[in-house]
């Protein structure tokens, strides 16, 4: 199984090279008097003017209070602009056209002069909410864990870590304490974190991710099964796990949490991270073993595992490496 890995590999960083295209754009509304309305809006971009083609549709009675402030900053294009409406916007529904011939998703994000928050995801399919008095905790349950799924799933850095884990375990119980330390680990910090228990600066934090991968593939690339990372890969996953749960709470924290629900919305946030993560893992097993009664049936010898591996290790070495100078640069 572990023949596959580099394959896997590759498919990660060819959605990697999309990624700007994955991006979710978001839309923030707060209020701020009975009726005005604070709005940001923010779109990915590969650079100045080149954000994607998606734009905001408010009520037609909607009037400005400010003019329109568009900047571009760290990938986005971001616009502010302040609004008015008689009644205010409950009830009323916010649209996002274009976004039916895209391959992104939406964050819309309404806080309330109450302190109630409100938060939808639109995809291509649904390129509309409606904005509600007050969600429910079921809606908030099942938006919060749809968000956990996608985070997961367009953190390739996560990702990639996570790989070296199950190429340093193996297919055995190890590999199941490793991945429940791992979990428990990030659950911890990504808790503290979003309650503002702990305050940890996040670009350092980015960096160290990106080193904890280099590290893991440094190891599969010595192959040393003597080392501590090799017979007790639960200590490394818990101990890198906790960096890794400060990422998840940096996106946590700029998707914000609705006041009225917040042990809810942190919950199910946590859940959607791990059934992606458990999707993930499922999903490399899958494909190795599809792929390994393909190579079987074909009658070929098999490939010569400790060459894929230490392939995969310099691969997903580089990368992370590169990610490591990035996020280094950035501070």
């Amino acid at each position: 199984m572990k023949y596959f890995f580099c394959s896997i590999l590759l498919f990660l960083l060819v959605i990697s090279a999309y990624a700007h295209e994955m991006r979710p754009g978001y839309l923030e509304i707060i209020q701020t008097a009975e009726e005005v309305y604070a709005l940001t809006w923010k779109v990915p971009a590969k650079g100045p003017g080149e954000g994607l083609e998606i734009q905001v549709r408010l009520p037609e009675d909607c009037n400005p209070v400010s003019p329109l402030v568009s900047r571009y900053d760290a990938g986005a294009i971001i616009e502010t602009s302040t609004i008015t409406r008689v009644g205010g916007l409950e009830g009323s529904e916010i649209y996002i056209e274009g976004l039916s011939i895209t391959f992104t998703d939406v964050l819309v994000r309404m806080e309330r002069m109450d302190g109630s928050t409100q938060i939808a995801r639109l995809t291509p399919d649904k390129p509309s909410v409606v904005l509600l008095s007050a969600p429910g905790s079921m809606e908030v349950a099942q938006t919060y864990t749809v968000l956990g799924i996608q985070h997961i799933w367009t953190g390739i850095d996560h990702l990639l870590f996570v790989l070296c884990l199950i190429i340093i375990a193996g297919i055995s119980h190890k590999l199941v304490i490793t991945i429940t330390g791992f979990t428990l680990a990030h659950s911890i910090t990504l808790a503290l974190s979003t309650l503002g228990i702990v305050h940890v600066p996040q670009v350092p934090v980015e960096a160290v991710i990106a080193l904890s991968i280099v590290f893991l593939a440094t190891e599969i690339a010595r192959r040393n099964t003597t080392s501590l990372t090799y017979r007790y890969p639960v200590a490394v996953s818990m101990s890198f796990g906790l960096l890794h749960g400060f990422g998840f709470a940096a996106v946590l924290g700029e998707i914000g949490l609705p006041q009225n629900e917040i042990p809810t919305a942190l919950l199910f946030f946590n859940v959607g991270v791990e059934l992606g993560q458990l999707l993930f893992i499922g999903g490399i097993f899958l494909v190795a073993r599809i792929a390994l009664m393909l190579w079987k049936m074909a009658t070929l010898e098999p490939m010569l595992p400790a060459l894929t591996q230490t392939l995969a290790a310099y691969l997903i070495g580089g990368v992370s490496t590169y990610w490591m100078i990035q996020r280094i640069a950035g501070f």
